[in-house]
């Protein structure tokens, strides 16, 4: 039984012709008892208002499965549904993703500001077999966004909602055709001899199971290739054995460890000087993989801090990650790498560098690198709000890792970008409290990004800004090894 506007809203759109019944040809060249043109309502802004918020309102009492940080209508007919919602609703910001992307200018796929984790919320005008909502679905997923949770005005209910679910997705309808013929019945707009036909129809044109080997094998081959993809993210081997698997003494090392002390917490000692770094370094060495440093911002920084800085490493069995973000050309970074006043190729198990100049820069780290037995991680995504890192950029990023395993240890990135067990995924931005500084940092929670394949989570201000860093390091990590748990295949 729908409520009293959706009745209302019902009647209308049969009034104007959005609701018809007759015999009307499909695509497919099936004869249908009925049609549905949800494109009219354009030309009636009280509907099409209506209808916004009813999908909003049906959203918000059935209970979205994710967070709802962005929405994207399926083209064409969604679009002016979304637009509608998200001007009405205004914390929520609207994507676009386009039919057919452009040889020219940006060639972008998705249009709108959006952040690589995000959940997208997809809006539609209706529903039958669902394959229109995968084909906008599939393109967002590849840009990093999360989608969990589809809204749309009509279920036609021939089998769409199943092959959602299927998907994990979760359908909130507005009403289904069910409850639009019910519904006109009773206002004396169509008689029960129509409405008998329709029910007929819906229930015996399926599109799941064997009425439909074509569709379902197609959503069978999206999820397929979805869980390729993802690989790892919910079927990961375990740290140890991956470690066995890796050529790279660094990524071996750092899984090792992780394995041994049940930790995938990478602290963030992001601090002004060597004195703070090391006591950081002190308190939370029993909880973490890995202590990353910025050494170029100390002011106190001598060959001395070096020292000390390996001896607590030792002492509490964690690796050294230097974040410099080298971004020169080969002979540039060579020389910045192993020289200077830092000489960062001595001491720092792992450093990290922008993928932008090109194979260049892995080339000329690897070479002052030596025989030193270090590792690279590649900048293929970040955490900051409006980043240039992420889609195409991303995936160019994977190849160059892939075409040097013996000195890339994988990615700094917000999701699992290769399903290569040696490659580490380390994801910055992590906090129990998803939120955001005044600088555009964005923060996920460990739940959140080892659900999307992450391997070590690394934390900053979350541990160091706490008043006791040891305690906050030690919730952390048990948090991020409760996330990782759940990732792992059984043995």
């Amino acid at each position: 039984m729908v409520s009293p506007e959706v009745e209302s809203l019902v009647v209308r759109l049969f009034e104007v012709d959005a609701v018809k019944f007759g015999d009307f040809k499909l695509k497919s060249g099936l004869m249908s008892p009925f049609y549905l043109d949800l494109r009219v309502m354009v030309s009636y802004p009280d509907i099409l208002a209506g209808v916004a918020e009813a999908m909003w309102g049906k959203l918000q009492s059935g209970g979205a499965t994710g967070r709802v940080d962005i929405m994207c209508g399926v083209p064409y007919t969604a679009l002016p549904i979304a637009t509608a919602m998200t001007l009405a609703h205004r914390e929520v910001p609207m994507l676009m993703r386009r039919k057919e992307v452009k040889d020219y200018g940006t060639k972008k796929a998705i249009e709108g500001h959006y952040v690589a984790g995000q959940n997208c919320l997809i809006v539609e005008d209706l529903v039958t077999s669902g394959m229109s909502v995968m084909e906008t679905v599939e393109p967002l997923e590849h840009e990093g966004l999360v989608v969990t949770d589809v809204v749309v005005a009509v279920d036609r209910e021939q089998g769409g909602k199943a092959n959602l679910e299927a998907r994990g997705l979760h359908l909130h309808a507005v009403c289904t055709i069910t409850e639009i013929i019910e519904v006109l019945v009773r206002r004396g707009k169509i008689s029960e001899v129509m409405a008998s036909r329709v029910r007929e129809f819906v229930a015996d044109n399926q599109v799941t199971g064997s009425n439909a080997a074509e569709v379902s094998a197609r959503m069978k081959d999206d999820k397929n290739a979805k869980d390729a993809k993802d690989a790892g993210a919910v079927t990961n081997l375990a740290f140890g054995a991956r470690a066995a698997q890796c050529v790279n003494p660094a990524a071996k090392q750092l899984f090792e460890i992780c394995e041994a002390k049940r930790t995938n917490l990478c602290v963030a000692a992001d601090v002004k000087t060597a004195e703070e770094t090391l006591a950081i370094a002190d308190a939370v060495g029993p909880e973490i993989c890995c202590l990353k440093t910025h050494v170029d911002v100390m002011a106190d920084f001598t060959p001395d801090f070096v020292t000390r800085l390996q001896a607590l490493a030792e002492k509490h069995r964690f690796l050294i990650f230097e974040d410099r973000k080298f971004a020169d050309i080969g002979n540039t970074v060579a020389m910045q790498y192993a020289g200077g006043v830092y000489k960062i190729a001595d001491w720092s198990h792992i450093t990290n560098a922008h993928p932008v100049p090109g194979p260049g820069i892995v080339d000329g780290l690897q070479a002052a690198a030596g025989g030193k037995g270090r590792g690279l991680l590649l900048l293929a995504e970040m955490s900051s709000k409006g980043t240039l890192a992420r889609g195409e950029y991303a995936d160019a990023t994977v190849k160059m890792a892939e075409a040097n395993p013996e000195f890339v240890i994988g990615y700094i990135c917000q999701r699992r970008l290769s399903a290569a067990p040696s490659m580490v995924h380390m994801t910055p931005g992590v906090n129990m409290a998803e939120a955001g500084d005044a600088l555009g940092q964005q923060y996920n929670t460990p739940e959140a990004v080892c659900a999307r394949g992450t391997d070590v989570i690394i934390v900053g201000r979350g541990v160091i800004a706490a008043k006791d860093p040891a305690a906050a390091a030690a919730k952390y990590r048990q948090a991020g090894w409760d996330a990782y748990q759940k990732t792992v295949k059984p043995a």
